[in-house]
């Protein structure tokens, strides 16, 4: 039985997922760093320091990692608060509302870095929908461990077999299935159909989704 919700954030609750790849691009070509779309998009769903330690390990870098990863959270920060706005998914509004007087419990789980979550959320007034918001940094491992999942059942005060995750990576689908968690599929404008056949189910938008809970 599905008692608390859990939800993905870029690519799910805000069509971010442009953004940071325009924001990797360019630290790829300013670090003279060689990536093809293949292989970056691999790293969907993951957190920066995962992708940038990853990378170290193939590619000779001009800069230690932990500069990178900063590099990263300094511009990511920088151009998510001048954006004017940040476009939350259609019909996203209208299910959370639904949600919440259903009296369902809601997380947010997302690899970002914590300050970008919090800017993201506060930027489009979704916050105030999640009694609860983890990061991978907080939880100490990213997806496609479970343990972003796993923290966010813990302070939700739900097992997490009671929990739906909400997600649009292969990378967020095996970490909610390794948590325990059933996870639907939102296909998005970014997503790729073929890294969400190992969910649940899928859903094409949000009003599919309201009809399911």
């Amino acid at each position: 039985m599905i008692k608390a919700i859990i939800f993905d954030m870029d690519g799910v609750l805000v069509d971010s997922e442009p953004i940071h790849v325009e924001i990797e691009k360019r630290q790829f070509s300013l670090n003279q760093i060689s990536i093809s779309d293949e292989e970056h998009h691999k790293y969907m769903g993951t957190a920066s320091d995962v992708m940038w330690k990853e990378i170290a390990e193939r590619q000779i870098l001009l800069l230690p990692v932990e500069e990178l990863i900063e590099q990263n959270r300094t511009e990511s920060i920088r151009l998510f608060s001048e954006l004017d706005e940040i476009p939350v998914m259609p019909g996203l509004f209208d299910l959370l509302e639904k949600l919440k007087v259903k009296n369902y419990p809601m997380a947010v789980a997302s690899s970002s870095f914590p300050e970008i979550i919090d800017l993201i959320l506060v930027k489009t007034y979704l916050k105030k929908y999640f009694q609860v918001v983890v990061s991978s940094q907080e939880a100490g491992k990213s997806k496609p461990e479970p343990d972003v999942f796993l923290l966010a059942a813990k302070k939700l005060g739900v097992s997490p077999e009671n929990c739906l995750v909400i997600e649009d990576s292969a990378n967020g689908i095996a970490a909610a299935h390794a948590a325990g968690m059933s996870c639907v599929a939102y296909q998005g404008p970014g997503a790729d159909p073929k890294n969400q056949k190992e969910a649940d189910a899928i859903v094409r938008n949000y009003v599919q989704l309201g009809m399911m809970l």
